[in-house]
């Protein structure tokens, strides 16, 4: 699976909520999320414990202009803590990341407005891109969003959350 994404600092959790919602997208779910992130040879792999379920999460991203493209695979996870004791034996965990998630929609498009644990408000936006299409017709659905809330290409982050909080 492929999707388009940018990151950003929120200035108003509030504001970027009504501005997203006057495009049209919905509230889906408040999410509380703790990412385990574990060191590997290329890319990114991380559990995430996610109100009660658990997936694996895997994925590269490279930049697409300003935006980053992301490769990735998600598998559910049964036995989070078990699979969270192996992990950590088999290849050591690095960072953990806690936030809570709203989650908004419109279309392909996912709007993460994040409350991350030690950094403060972030917003997100995956473009989920469906195999064979190009990702560069998600691009004008994520600039939309992305002028909406004011967001401007220098705002753009483009590491992770744990690499943010590994800096000192």
């Amino acid at each position: 699976m492929k999707n388009l994404e940018a990151k950003f600092r929120l200035r108003s959790h509030a504001e970027a909520e009504a501005r997203a919602s006057a495009l049209g997208y919905v509230r889906r779910a408040t999410l509380n999320q703790r990412d385990t992130f574990f060191r590997v040879a290329s890319g990114k792999l991380k559990l995430r414990e996610e109100n009660g379920i658990a997936v694996l999460i895997f994925y590269r991203r490279r930049e697409s202009a300003s935006l980053m493209l992301s490769d990735y695979e998600i598998v559910p996870v049964a036995d989070p803590a078990r699979m969270l004791r192996v992990l950590e034996d088999a290849l050591g965990a690095i960072a953990v990341v806690e936030k809570v998630r709203t989650l908004m929609t419109r279309d392909n498009v996912r709007l993460h407005l994040d409350r991350v644990a030690k950094l403060g408000e972030f917003g997100e936006i995956e473009a989920v891109i469906a195999d064979g299409d190009d990702p560069e017709r998600s691009r004008g659905a994520v600039d939309e969003i992305l002028a909406a809330l004011g967001v401007a290409p220098p705002d753009l982050i483009d590491v992770s959350y744990f690499e943010m909080l590994a800096k000192p």
